[in-house]
């Protein structure tokens, strides 16, 4: 069978060749394809190799999709694979898969390959293609919208796994007739990857951060700030962990970690929740380690997120509440340069089937610009 080869910036998608054979073995056996990939055999031999390179990828377009290996231009030398699949042939939809060798990561090499692959196959008929990914698989997640897919939900239970079980999955679609280039994200990265102010840090939580997290979330103060007013379980603080950033990119919530920056060491979090994108506005929470308070870092951190997300962001005004008893994180609000609007009756539930009233404060990117005319004159 002779298989259509495609040039796109970086890439190249042909035919699997027996030459791929080594590259194939070396790429199966790297442990993040296997986390994320449709369960394989482990080990992927050298014949199990040649046995897909023979049968498997040529029978994928006797079913209407497509293998192709994605080779460098000038070596050709594989770098991994991408292939259509799921073909539905009268909706003109079938969804796209890819993996990338270590040896070839962080080139876009991906990226490049998702975008000339989509763009044949709309131009041999095909009208939708969906792109899926675990919550966890973060990288995937920014390829897919850098290659111009759009978040749609979530497949529950559409995949199976090695435990018996079957993983949800985020489902990213594009449509022939989608604006090209990359989809816009709500909530973009942090410059240089962090926010800081010379004497504290803010980073994005991440998965590394689990112990830390329940840690801090199971301080009782903490606790009866959270709503509802309960301990996360340890199942609870490592999704929360692993899909911060998964969240991030859907542009629902932005979870950081404020640190020392002089020694790194983790003090408190705090996170942006983007409620209301059509009104511009988003909510701001936060709590610290006992042995963190009183020194101004909550403060801090409140601001240079404030800063980031009115330069950065649509976000147009910022909220935040605090229980009417917790008079310390009001003063943070305040000196954070937040404004006390409301007294809201049961707003939040509470202990024990009851429910806690709830002081609220806003913050407008003209109250920030204010502060710094009035420390300028």
């Amino acid at each position: 069978m002779i298989v259509a080869t495609l040039s796109g910036p970086g890439v190249r998608l042909r035919g699997l060749a027996p030459r791929d054979v080594d590259d194939l073995v070396a790429g199966y056996a790297d442990p993040v394809l296997q986390r994320f990939m449709p369960p394989l055999p482990v080990p992927f031999t050298h014949a199990q190799a040649r046995e897909y390179v023979r049968d498997v990828a040529p029978g994928m377009f006797a079913d209407g999709g497509g293998l192709w290996a994605i080779a460098d231009p000038l070596t050709d030398r594989l770098l991994g694979g991408i292939g259509l699949d799921k073909v539905v042939p009268h909706r003109g939809q079938c969804e796209v898969g890819y993996w990338v060798g270590p040896w070839a990561r962080g080139r876009g090499v991906a990226v490049a390959a998702v975008r000339t692959l989509t763009e044949h196959a709309f131009h041999t008929g095909m009208a939708r293609i969906e792109l899926l990914t675990h919550r966890e698989n973060a990288p995937s997640q920014r390829v897919a919208l850098a290659a111009g897919f759009r978040p749609e939900g979530v497949r529950r239970g559409v995949l199976p796994n090695r435990d018996g079980g079957r993983d949800d999955l985020l489902a990213y679609a594009r449509l022939a007739g989608d604006e090209p280039g990359p989809t816009e994200r709500l909530l973009p990265d942090l410059p240089g990857g962090e926010l800081t102010d010379g004497v504290v840090t803010v980073r994005p939580l991440t998965s590394d951060d689990a112990d830390f997290y329940a840690e801090l979330h199971h301080l009782p103060e903490v606790v009866a700030t959270a709503v509802p007013p309960t301990a996360p379980t340890a199942e609870d603080v490592t999704r929360r962990c692993a899909w911060a950033a998964a969240h991030w990119l859907a542009g629902e919530r932005a979870d950081m970690v404020i640190t020392d920056a002089t020694t790194g060491r983790n003090a408190g979090e705090i996170g942006l929740y983007y409620q209301e994108p059509r009104t511009g506005q988003a909510m701001i929470g936060y709590s610290m380690l006992r042995g963190w308070r009183g020194r101004g870092y909550a403060t801090r951190a409140t601001q240079l997120v404030s800063l980031w997300a009115f330069a950065e962001t649509g976000v147009a005004r910022l909220i935040a509440g605090a229980l009417p008893a917790n008079l310390a994180s009001q003063r943070v609000l305040e000196k954070a340069g937040f404004k006390r609007e409301a007294y809201l009756r049961s707003r939040l539930p509470g202990s024990d089937g009851r429910r806690s009233d709830d002081v609220q404060y806003a913050l407008l990117a003209e109250d920030l610009l204010a502060d710094v005319v009035r420390l300028d004159g």
